[in-house]
């Protein structure tokens, strides 16, 4: 199938994406967590941190990623569970473009919630309730997306990400995984049996090293696994390593720092459009680091917005992409 932009014909890509749903409890911790940290007492933490204030936003890194992607111009499938609660944040996604009839309502329980506190130094501490996400184990590709080109295995019931990677080996699909958030959940055992066979692999540097320490693989032993590798590595940049060749992502400076709740989702529905479109690696991860700066500038995952050719607009304020854009205008 295509689709025709300014001429150009273009093959659309069946993305499902998968992952968690959820409501985020955004708050705002006035100082700095590492100052009520005692390093000789470690091993009997009790603390609270007072905050100033506290916002619901809808979010999870599924909705983040597909949100993000369809402001690119994508339509990708959201392949999830949500709760009772969740009637009008769909109707909030179809109204961006997004294809939500592969997302399940559990009538008796509600939507995941992502409570989270962020320092005055972007550093944060959450906590996360499952609520129906812990249905997401029961849906599969072969009922629900069983035209899916290309999938991402985003943070999610670990059970479900277990499953969504060992039925995309079964069936074919490529898949992204990005453990992202559950890393420290699941266990090395998981982790070495997931990542097996992605197109990509996608962390954070911190989540990078510990599935490294949790898995005892080395950085070849990671790459001689999966087609790729995404390693964002916060005001440094992101370290993109595709066909064998390693690309340095730099950021995209903001306007301004509001909260990093949502940055990295929407890093990977920058690079996912760019392959959607089958762009060259480095247009696509810089297209994944501006996404992530427009998160950044506003508090919460879904609260930027703009249009492709406002995107296209400030990507070349800073990045020359050789024309390679005009097939978003």
């Amino acid at each position: 199938m295509y689709y025709v932009t300014q001429g150009i014909q273009t093959p659309i890509m069946k993305i499902v994406i998968t992952g968690s749903i959820a409501f985020d409890y955004l708050m705002h911790f006035p100082g700095k967590f590492s100052e009520a940290f005692m390093a000789d007492q470690l091993d009997k933490i009790s603390l609270s941190f007072l905050v100033d204030t506290m916002k619901k936003h809808p979010g999870g890194t599924a909705p983040n990623i597909a949100y993000t992607m369809a402001l690119l111009g994508s339509h990708p499938k959201v392949m999830a569970t949500a709760g009772q609660d969740f009637k009008e944040y769909r109707a909030s996604l179809e109204a961006v473009g997004v294809d939500t009839s592969a997302i399940v309502a559990i009538e008796d329980d509600f939507t995941a919630s992502f409570f989270v506190s962020t320092d005055d130094e972007q550093n944060q501490i959450a906590t996360f309730y499952t609520g129906a996400m812990a249905h997401a184990k029961t849906l599969t590709f072969a009922q629900y997306a069983p035209d899916a080109e290309l999938t991402i295995i985003s943070p999610n019931d670990p059970d479900a990400m277990r499953n969504h990677a060992e039925e995309c080996r079964k069936l074919g699909i490529p898949f992204i995984y990005d453990s992202s958030q559950q890393t420290a959940r699941l266990s090395g055992e998981d982790l070495a049996a997931s990542l097996q066979g992605a197109a990509m692999l996608t962390l954070n540097d911190y989540e990078y090293n510990l599935i490294k320490e949790k898995t005892g693989f080395s950085d070849s032993d990671i790459r001689e696994q999966v087609g790729g590798l995404l390693v964002t590595k916060g005001k440094e940049g992101a370290l993109l390593w595709m066909d064998g060749e390693e690309y340095h992502i730099p950021v995209v400076p903001p306007k301004e720092v509001k909260e990093p709740t949502g940055v990295g989702d929407a890093f990977r529905a920058g690079l996912m459009r760019g392959m959607e479109l089958g762009l060259p690696w480095p247009i696509a991860g810089r297209m994944g680091a501006l996404a992530a700066t427009y998160v950044l500038e506003h508090v919460g995952t879904q609260n930027h917005t703009f249009t492709p050719s406002e995107f296209v607009a400030r990507y070349r304020e800073h990045f020359d992409d050789e024309g390679a854009l005009d097939i978003l205008l």
